[in-house]
């Protein structure tokens, strides 16, 4: 066990529960998808603060791209994973699997 009680091996930054959340639900797109934020709120049953905050640790470690565009006149954000996010969640993945044998 590490000194921040993620196991050896796992992702610490995936590793709290609701960044594994965001993280799967992405994973779960076609790599060239993305959700937008009060869908993914929505899937996820997140307040937008709680979810704002664990995006943007997502985002600082360069898995997650979140980007703001407007449709019509309204702003939209959209969350997607990065093809270094894929990588993480696959590696998090694979770790996760040879703990459990």
């Amino acid at each position: 066990m590490s000194t921040d009680q993620t196991p050896v091996g796992l992702d610490p930054v995936i590793h709290a529960q609701a960044r594994l959340r965001v993280t799967a639900t992405l994973a779960a797109l076609s790599p060239d998808d993305r959700l937008t934020f009060p869908r993914l709120q929505q899937l996820l049953d997140m307040t937008a603060g709680n979810l704002s905050t664990h995006l943007r640790k997502l985002e600082d470690a360069g898995y997650v791209e979140v980007t703001k565009a407007h449709e019509r006149r309204t702003s939209v954000t959209y969350a997607a994973l990065t093809p270094a996010g894929r990588r993480a969640f696959e590696q998090y993945r694979e770790s996760l699997r040879g703990l459990l044998g």
